[in-house]
């Protein structure tokens, strides 16, 4: 990238000349892994994973039972624990253990 489209680019979003280009990249990277992970639901369910969150308002107990369990379901089917793993992956400076970014294996 040239200086000159840089600077320009920079000056055009708010409070970007302040970010280190290390932090811009680190959370391109993690951007790019929380796309992946939530890649793996349908649309149908990603919007169904939104309207719940929005019924719940942040709280699992303005959730009816049934709900939980969808909301529950819809998680997990994210891999949550996965994408932590990959992203501190990413963002550490040696690889890490396949059993700390997959998770232990369960039987």
């Amino acid at each position: 990238m040239r200086p000159r489209t840089k600077t320009r680019l920079l000056s055009r979003v708010a409070g970007l000349k302040r970010l280190p280009l290390f932090k811009l990249l680190a959370i391109g990277e993690i951007a790019l892994l929380g796309w992946r992970h939530a890649a793996r639901l349908t649309p149908q369910e990603r919007m169904r994973l939104l309207q719940l969150l929005r019924i719940g308002r942040g709280r699992r107990r303005n959730l009816k039972p049934d709900e939980r369990q969808e909301l529950a379901a819809l998680v997990a089917k994210a891999e949550p624990r996965r994408f932590v793993g990959a992203a501190a992956d990413r963002l550490s400076p040696v690889p890490l253990p396949r059993r700390v970014v997959e998770g232990s294996a369960r039987r």
